[in-house]
């Protein structure tokens, strides 16, 4: 059953968009719908090659980020363990990495995944690795997300000056985000505490949205904990942001382990890879979004997780839709018995969007895809 939830207060290069971000050049999206742009022939650059032993090499398409190249390194890792193969990384540009226009704009997540999938598609590589909350809602018919692994810590991350919280934050505060889930959930947060921020739109890798800091221009940058962790710099991050003040990205955290449907034998492996539980979650999280039919800028953050009483464990989703001034939130979620399938998790998704879409989340999202 779904009740109202209480009220709470990305790796990258920059744009040009009006209302211009900060910077310019390629970043990471929020989860959202599948973009209709059309993207560039990908880039591809020579495989950086494991040295295992083992049979022909498979080859593990990635971004060319420091975040994406980490992330890789890390399935390459596990990968080579289970199959005994040498696995090399082949980086691959695509046109989100490239495009100087805002997110919004380009069409939000599937701008950092086309290339790499035409790439499985026509042989070029043997599996991708994305991110998430990257990655379309609609998988295609001749690809199959073979492993979701255990997921990150899905929260958000503040880096600001001094080390300040945010509830430390001087009046007139600059927070930097790419993010319009964020600049939601973090102006509403604000507003009910009576605090004054100004949320400022930037694009830019990790060094580069850190260095806003570290300059003066920001007070502060709100990025996902999991992308700090895994490039080892979660340790810059003065705060935590607790998910009762702002829901993550759809997705975020987790990593998908992408190859082609007709390749049976690499999928039976990958999945060896899979969490069930992580699995479960994303999918109740994507279906979720995918119900509300957002549009690319629309600011939609959920979360699943696990809920105990000592006796039972139950599966909870969290989803809210808002303004990007904080001024409107939609804020619900649904407890159920943990799915059992893919199925069952999209239908606790599917619940929770019939829900919000009854109190006014449409209204709230802007340009919807439907």
């Amino acid at each position: 059953m779904s009740n109202p939830a209480g009220p709470g207060p990305e790796t990258v290069r920059p744009s040009a968009a009006a209302p211009g971000p900060i910077g310019a050049g390629a970043a990471t999206a929020e989860a959202g719908p599948a973009t209709d742009r059309p993207a560039p022939a990908a880039d591809v650059r020579a495989p950086h090659r494991d040295s295992a032993p083992g049979g022909r090499p498979l080859r593990l398409g990635t971004r060319r980020s420091k975040l994406a190249m980490a992330q890789s390194g890390m399935v390459a890792d596990q990968v080579r363990q289970l199959t005994g193969r040498p696995v090399e990384l082949v980086e691959i540009t695509t046109y989100g990495d490239v495009s100087k226009e805002s997110l919004a704009r380009i069409g939000g997540t599937g701008v950092f995944v086309s290339a790499l999938r035409d790439a499985l598609l026509t042989g070029g590589i043997d599996f991708a690795v994305h991110s998430l909350k990257d990655l379309p809602t609609a998988e295609p018919d001749d690809l199959v997300l073979a492993a979701i692994p255990v997921r990150e810590d899905p929260r958000d991350a503040l880096v600001a000056r001094d080390g300040l919280t945010f509830a430390e934050l001087p009046p007139g505060a600059k927070v930097g985000t790419g993010s319009p889930r964020r600049m939601a959930q973090l102006n509403a947060w604000a507003r009910s505490h009576d605090l004054d921020i100004e949320t400022v739109p930037i694009r830019g890798n990790v060094d580069t949205r850190i260095g806003y800091v570290t300059s003066g221009t920001l007070d502060a940058v709100v990025l996902a904990a999991a992308g700090l962790n895994r490039i080892g710099r979660l340790a810059e991050a003065s705060e935590l942001i607790d998910t009762s003040v702002s829901l993550p990205a759809p997705g975020q955290g987790a990593l998908a382990v992408e190859c082609a449907a007709s390749n049976q034998e690499l999928a039976a492996q990958l999945a060896e890879l899979d969490d069930p539980f992580t699995r479960a979650a994303v999918t109740a999280e994507r279906s979720l979004l995918a119900a509300l039919e957002a549009g690319c800028s629309a600011p939609v953050g959920a979360l699943a997780d696990l809920v105990a009483d000592g006796q039972f464990t139950e599966l909870r989703l969290r989803g809210v839709v808002g303004t990007t001034d904080g001024t409107s939130l939609v804020q619900m979620s649904t407890t159920g018995p943990v799915p059992a399938s893919d199925d069952e998790a999209r239908a606790v998704g599917r619940e929770l969007a019939v829900a919000m879409l009854a109190k006014g989340a449409a209204g709230l999202m802007g340009e919807r895809t439907s």
